[in-house]
């Protein structure tokens, strides 16, 4: 079932002009120091924010009183100093046909025009035949980046008791101090309303009507989500699918995936769907296969594959993957199997194990971030300076073979806890226990955060830092002594010593963990690289999936921390099972060979499972 990123080419414009997408723009006036203004201001659509600004000290005053809306007209004494302006911020209609990502009421309407159509027809088929809905590339990277709405104001005001109106100015600008929490504040509204307006209203009524909700966000490898997703993590809270798009050869989506799947782990999910090999061209029948394996040793357990055309006289992007094609339409069955099979064992409810968690380091991304920024909307806008979690993601799993979660600031708050040696994310079915938490390019972090760091530290969770460490609070410059100190507390101590790794490297996060943790959940301890791999507890026994995404054969010696006495191989590339050859060793691990080719992988589950 399929509803295309909110549009329906015009249809919907056509039908409910008011609620299409809506654009925040900005209008400055110099004026003079001393000046009496009697200004005639002419709106084009939802006043957002009347302010004077002065770029010379940072003062920022509100206008409003001095606006009479019956005469349009702007009546004010200027401060004496020099460098003020009047900045008018305003929120108008786009022009976009597709819906208003960020109201509710206009993603109703949306879905009464396309999802409701479908229940009236095919009602008996929901919850079998039809399972989910879909939804295709939305993003905030339309309306210029400056994608808005008209009730922002008042849902600003509702959540946090105060107008935002006079923050609107370090949407653009540095604002000194309360620049990182005025961004915070506005950006990160922003990415709850887009995450709440479209992605849970229609969570909701797939819930309601017995189904699955899935999709995915264009443009998930902007390594700055600000203005494209406002926050990856977040587009998928609400969604029972999280999802994303595996799209092209030279788009490092790979380094996302866990972005999603952690999504999914973070707000106990069990389904982490992707769309793959849109326009990838015309690749080998192996890279099927190496492709498959690297994202669901990443967390998804959903493929869809994309790329099956109507009409292959008349495909757009290669490659056209169907029978069709000679070059794979002996491969299929085969391939359509082997999916099949990884699904069966690994898309069902069960917890995800990780020693390691990582900070999601969206509250420094929100700080850097500013409108109309230098890249461009399409490419994110700005680059934040000290940015690395890609990279550490990157490291950690496939030249450590260190599986991982990442954290949303979020769900720290509300989820996690602090046990002696671990930091505990309770859901009721996928809670995770970790012992090493690393912040990658953490610049801006909450109080709260920052000390359920400090509080996990003193337990004896390992901290390790990279690139730059927390230096101001998320939730204004207040907050930033308290975080700069907290971070020289835990960097000085020698009892309990935390690490700051300037430029990271395989080489330097394999000594900090190796140091930090000796003993992991999953160990490679022989052989010319790890294996990318899963472990999940499912129905209470452990089922763990390796796969050789390299271009070279590779056989290493294997460790796992279970209880398993025995485990069995499942070969999801022929179905074949059999008992693997294990030693059980006296520190609680079991020790195995392993061999994998280019493309290959297994599952290997506690024989006590299998039944």
């Amino acid at each position: 079932m399929g509803a295309i990123n909110g549009s329906g080419v015009t249809t919907f414009m056509n039908r409910h002009p008011r609620h299409t997408v809506k654009r925040l723009d900005k209008a400055e006036y110099a004026v003079r120091g001393g000046a009496a203004l009697d200004t005639l201001l002419t709106l084009q659509g939802t006043l957002m924010a009347l302010v004077a600004w002065n770029a010379d000290t940072k003062q920022i005053l509100p206008l409003r009183d001095h606006y009479d809306a019956a005469t349009s007209r702007l009546t004010w004494t200027v401060p004496a100093d020099g460098g003020w302006s009047v900045m008018v911020c305003q929120c108008v209609t786009d022009g976009d046909p597709n819906v208003d990502y960020l109201s509710p009421e206009a993603v109703r309407l949306f879905i009464n025009d396309t999802h409701e159509a479908y229940y009236r027809h095919f009602a008996d088929d929901f919850g079998h035949t039809i399972v989910s809905t879909f939804f295709d590339e939305p993003t905030m990277y339309r309306a210029q980046g400056r994608m808005w709405t008209d009730d922002f104001n008042r849902q600003f005001t509702l959540r946090y008791g105060f107008s935002p109106e006079v923050l609107y100015p370090a949407l653009w600008y540095d604002i000194g101090s309360p620049t990182a929490h005025a961004r915070n504040l506005l950006f990160g509204l922003r990415s709850t309303l887009y995450s709440e307006g479209f992605m849970k209203t229609i969570a909701d009524w797939a819930t309601a009507h017995g189904i699955h909700a899935t999709g995915h966000q264009d443009q998930e490898e902007i390594v700055n989500p600000t203005s494209v997703s406002g926050d990856l993590m977040l587009v998928g809270k609400h969604l029972t699918m999280p999802g994303i798009d595996k799209i092209g050869n030279g788009r490092n989506t790979e380094d996302f995936y866990k972005v999603v799947s952690s999504s999914a782990n973070n707000w106990d999910r069990a389904f982490v769907m992707s769309e793959t090999y849109g326009a990838m061209g015309n690749i080998p029948v192996q890279q099927l296969y190496v492709t498959a394996i690297e994202q669901y040793t990443k967390g998804i357990n959903h493929l869809i594959p994309h790329a099956v055309w109507y009409d292959d006289s008349h495909v757009t992007f290669l490659p056209e993957l169907s029978w069709r094609n000679p070059l794979y339409n002996a491969e299929l069955p085969r391939f359509n199997a082997f999916l099949a099979r990884l699904g069966y064992v690994l898309a069902r409810e069960g917890r995800h194990v990780a020693d390691v968690a990582v900070l999601y380091p969206i509250q420094t991304q929100y700080a850097g971030h500013r409108l109309d920024g230098p890249k461009g909307y399409y490419e994110g806008g700005v680059d934040v300076a000290g940015t690395d979690y890609p990279l550490v993601s990157h490291i950690l799993t496939d030249d450590l073979g260190i599986d991982f979660t990442y954290l949303h600031p979020e769900v720290i708050d509300d989820r996690c806890t602090v046990s002696p040696g671990r930091l505990d994310m309770n859901n009721p079915v996928n809670h995770e226990h970790f012992a090493v938490l690393v912040l990658p390019g953490v610049k801006v972090i909450s109080l709260s955060n920052m000390r359920t760091v400090e509080a996990a530290w003193q337990q004896g969770v390992k901290v390790i830092f990279t690139t730059q460490c927390p230096c101001q609070s998320a939730d204004g410059p207040e907050g930033d002594a308290e975080v700069q100190a907290i971070v020289a507390r835990m960097l000085a101590s020698t009892a309990n010593q935390a690490r700051f790794l300037s430029a990271p490297t395989a080489a330097s996060l394999a000594e900090a963990l190796n140091e930090c943790l000796p003993r992991r959940d999953v160990m490679f301890t022989g052989g010319p690289h790890p294996f990318n791999y899963l472990h999940k507890v499912i129905g209470g026994r452990d089922a763990y999936l390796f796969g050789n995404i390299d271009a070279t054969p590779a056989t290493d010696t294997v460790r796992v921390r279970t209880t398993a006495p025995r485990l069995t191989l499942l070969d999801p590339h022929t179905g074949a099972t059999s008992a693997h050859p294990v030693r059980r060793l006296a520190d609680g691990y079991l020790e195995f060979r392993l061999t994998l080719t280019p493309g290959q992988s297994v599952l290997l589950v506690d024989s006590r499972s299998i039944k």
